[in-house]
């Protein structure tokens, strides 16, 4: 049996691994590339779809499932196999971005006629979306799946409805493809499955360098934000990936609206995240013990009352004649989408206040403003940033770099973990953290290709599940009995050496006392 990487390999974007076994050749995810790698959408796919058995899907994402309607488009006939949120979901999410495709089709076209040039055709069109849809096969979570020659379960991966991870066994050998993992302290979706064997493990790193703000922080932060921009008279402007992170807005300003703080008109502008909610509030059964436990009360955790869904451009483009009012929009990282539009009437006023809650990639208008800009350009215009600009860190629905290690610590074997799904120095730094702690690990590059064979089944040693901190505090308290033994011989270059060394362990014992 074969692994090919298409996508995601030292790169966040464009998850696609293709798997060649005896018999069967199959996919787990295909992806769209996004951000500045977008152009390879468009180019032929690596493999002949119609030679295709299947396709598992962890989840809805667009840089998980958003080529689907591509390999149907190629020939591609087999089943695909995905959660039924995640099937609902890709519905809203591949109808909408047909639109929005064919929309920038149509602005193409209309300068490449003027100029005699050969016309855009979009990647793919509603009928294959269509076709797509009718090959998908739903899966309920730890529901154990046969294809031929390949056995799978779908288990619940907490990151966003529907998210999964797999489980797949083939010729003997035990695979894991973690997808996207949610955090263990997680307000959505509750927390990722524990799996202790594998043979491989093809573990994401989107976040494998760095670690969230805690839940107690972030909420605090995002009060104070809230509260400062509703004093401030304006408009209150929240652009937001309208999937999972909107409802997740949504609900905290519900718990702000119960303690009497919120006191502002609000508005949802955006079609699809209507449509996304109503599936949240559909599938409720599926989120965390926090989520039940305000449904258990009476409560619709996604109802914000006096909140009002906007749908039709018109009533969008009503909402810039309203003086104050809390308005949530996509797209997230404001390169698209209606709040785009709202950014153009307000961003340049000073009582606007303006809270990023999702991480702003580079290239994107949304990191321009966080990165301070002082004008920007928004739709063929300059506009003056003078609105008050908030950013809240804390709301991921990935695991982080804290949350990461300890999912792979749970594997009592030892698997090869394969790093992906992260920026080329984040999947090699956290492939590092993963091989100072005994494992063994490879980050792949696009296209690479290898065999797979069963692999001795060897329990971790104990004293290679020591966490990386407590091996450099060991390391440390070596280096602190050498120095005693010549202490008498210290010059003053290393006595000041030796100062800063003991500050820095004081400020580090006042941090950890500070978190506890």
């Amino acid at each position: 049996m074969q692994i090919s990487f298409w996508g995601a390999a030292r790169e966040v974007t464009g998850s696609c691994y293709l798997l060649e076994g005896e018999k069967q050749r199959f996919l787990v995810d295909c992806g769209m590339f996004q951000g500045r790698g977008e152009h390879r959408n468009e180019q032929p796919l690596p493999f002949p779809a119609q030679s295709l058995d299947f396709v598992i899907l962890t989840h809805a994402h667009l840089d998980h499932s958003g080529r689907i309607p591509l390999l149907v488009k190629e020939g591609f006939r087999g089943k695909i196999y995905a959660t039924a949120p995640t099937i609902e979901l890709c519905e809203i999410l591949w109808l909408d971005t047909v639109k929005l495709m064919q929309e920038e089709a149509d602005r193409l076209n209309r300068k490449r006629k003027r100029a005699g040039q050969e016309l855009v055709v979009p990647l793919f069109g509603e009928q294959e979306v269509r076709e797509a849809l009718s090959l998908c096969e739903p899966v309920g979570y730890d529901q154990l799946m046969r294809h031929g020659e390949v056995e799978f379960v779908l288990r619940n991966a907490a990151h966003i409805l529907g998210a999964a991870l797999v489980e797949l066994w083939c010729s003997g050998i035990k695979l894991v493809f973690s997808g996207d993992l949610g955090p263990f302290d997680n307000v959505m979706e509750g927390s990722p499955p524990v799996i202790e064997e594998a043979d491989y493990v093809i573990v994401e790193s989107t976040y494998g360098n760095r670690r969230h703000r805690s839940l107690e922080d972030t909420r605090s932060e995002f009060k104070e934000a809230v509260l400062s921009a509703q004093s401030g008279g304006g408009k209150v402007l929240i652009p937001s990936f309208v999937v999972d992170r909107a409802q997740r807005i949504v609900y905290e300003l519900s718990l702000l609206k119960d303690q009497g703080l919120l006191d502002l008109p609000c508005y949802f502008d955006s079609p699809m995240g209507e449509k996304a909610t109503r599936l949240y509030e559909k599938y409720l059964s599926l989120l965390s013990g926090e989520i039940e436990r305000y449904v258990l009360q009476g409560r619709n955790p996604f109802h914000l009352s006096g909140l009002k869904y906007v749908s039709t451009p018109e009533d969008s483009k009503s909402i810039n004649d309203i003086d104050r009012a809390l308005v949530i929009a996509g797209s997230g990282m404001c390169n698209g989408g209606r709040i785009v539009h709202h950014l153009k009437h307000a961003l340049w006023r000073e009582n606007t206040s303006l809270i990023f809650v999702g991480y702003q990639a580079q290239g994107t208008l949304g990191r321009r403003i966080v990165d301070g800009a002082r004008l920007v350009r928004i739709l063929g215009e300059e506009v003056a940033v003078r609105a008050k600009v908030y950013t809240i860190n804390g709301f991921s629905a990935h695991a982080d770099q804290k949350d990461l290690l300890r999912w792979t610590d749970y594997f009592k074997n030892q698997p090869l973990f394969v790093v992906v799904h992260g920026e080329e120095s984040v999947a090699e730094q956290f492939a590092l953290l993963l091989r100072e702690k005994g494992r063994e690990t490879l980050v792949p590059h696009f296209g690479e290709r290898f065999d797979l064979v069963a692999r001795e089944t060897v329990a971790v040693p104990s004293e290679k599940t020591v966490s990386v901190s407590q091996r450099f505090l060991e390391g440390i308290m070596e280096e602190v009995t050498k120095l005693q033994e010549e202490i008498a011989d210290l010059d003053q270059d290393t006595e000041a050496l030796v100062r800063s060394a003991y500050l820095l362990l004081r400020e580090a014992t006042r941090r950890k006392n500070k978190a506890l």
